[in-house]
């Protein structure tokens, strides 16, 4: 048994190493792979078809010029880093995930999101020996420009980590005057346009809520596990969160125009908008003012109704009478005529 492990292991590791190879260059010959894997060129065709028994697209050339090449599949097939690449790529990671503006600040979109993804599923299987190394490149690595608000990428990982591995967080969050220690179950972490924020279930409020990344210190993940509760749309909850909830006044209006093409009139950060038919949308935004939710959607230029508070409809009577009586006190302007 034990000398059939090692037939297994050692089956195992050539044939890891052959994928190695083959995604390092274009093109391998037979003799060439026998040579760096010290088997025989029937052994190397045998780890070939293992290959492609797992998924891997191994073409094989005749004639000069020939040989083994890896080819596109039709998934994304796991890949096999050295030390120098697998830094290389958590440092890249990293700084996008933390959008420090320009290449880094999701110039790209989603690209930060993306990043934060890949950077965690990386984050698990890499050696402890290479983590140093990746936290002093990405500490030397800077950018300019306009973009995300900065975030510390070692806080974004220990929060992902703790949404991966459905464990409770605490941090030091401002309320009000003072600051407070929070302690959350940790669901999903949300990039929008400017700023990272986690949606978590705050155990003191016995609620969800979301919080922004960049106003958090002191974070820390615990050991103590917890169940999963349902929990909603994550970035839903903290679009319109951004959008509305954190603003002493929100509306909702029906404006007669598609949602693509107000989308892209208004920021995701500063209205939720909904489709509602081919040619009207549902917008939902907040402010400090009922005049400036008005003025908001008025400058939009289409037309438009409002739908909730039923006082933003009053408001928009009574300026509409100001308007009127502003624009008829000018005098017309005198016919001139040419002599």
């Amino acid at each position: 048994m034990d000398v059939a492990n090692g037939v297994e292991r050692g089956t195992t590791e050539r044939v890891l190493t052959l994928l190695g190879l083959l995604q390092q260059r274009q093109v391998w010959t037979g003799p060439e792979l026998a040579e760096r894997l010290g088997v025989t060129p029937r052994t190397v065709r045998r780890d070939v078809e293992r290959l492609r028994t797992l998924g891997y697209p191994v073409h094989a050339g005749q004639g000069v010029g020939g040989g083994y090449r890896l080819g596109p599949g039709q998934e994304l097939p796991p890949l096999l880093l050295d030390d120098e690449e697998a830094i290389a790529t958590a440092v890249s990671l990293l700084v996008g995930a933390g959008g420090a503006g320009g290449a880094g600040g999701g110039a790209v979109a989603g690209a930060g999101d993306a990043a934060l993804r890949a950077l965690t599923k990386l984050d698990q299987v890499l050696p402890t020996r290479l983590r140093h190394e990746v936290r002093a490149l990405s500490g030397s690595v800077e950018s300019f420009g306009g973009g995300r608000t900065p975030v510390d990428p070692e806080v974004l990982m220990t929060l992902a980590r703790a949404c991966r591995d459905e464990v409770e967080a605490g941090f030091d969050y401002p309320s009000g005057n003072e600051v407070r220690r929070r302690r959350v179950e940790p669901y999903r972490l949300v990039a929008s346009d400017r700023r990272w924020y986690l949606l978590a279930y705050d155990l003191d409020r016995d609620d969800w809520r979301s919080f922004r990344v960049d106003r958090m210190t002191e974070v820390s993940a615990r050991t103590w596990r917890f169940c999963p509760r349902e929990a909603p749309d994550a970035a839903t909850y903290v679009q319109e969160g951004v959008a509305s909830r954190v603003y002493p006044h929100q509306a909702r209006f029906l404006v007669h125009a598609s949602a693509d093409t107000v989308r892209a009139q208004i920021p995701a950060s500063a209205a939720v908008v909904r489709q509602r038919g081919s040619e009207r949308c549902e917008v939902l935004s907040g402010a400090a003012s009922l005049d400036a939710l008005l003025m908001h959607v008025l400058l939009l230029g289409h037309d438009f109704e409002v739908l909730d508070p039923p006082e933003l409809g009053r408001r928009c009577r009574a300026l509409a009478e100001k308007l009127l009586s502003a624009g008829a006190s000018i005098s017309p302007l005198p016919d001139i005529r040419e002599s």
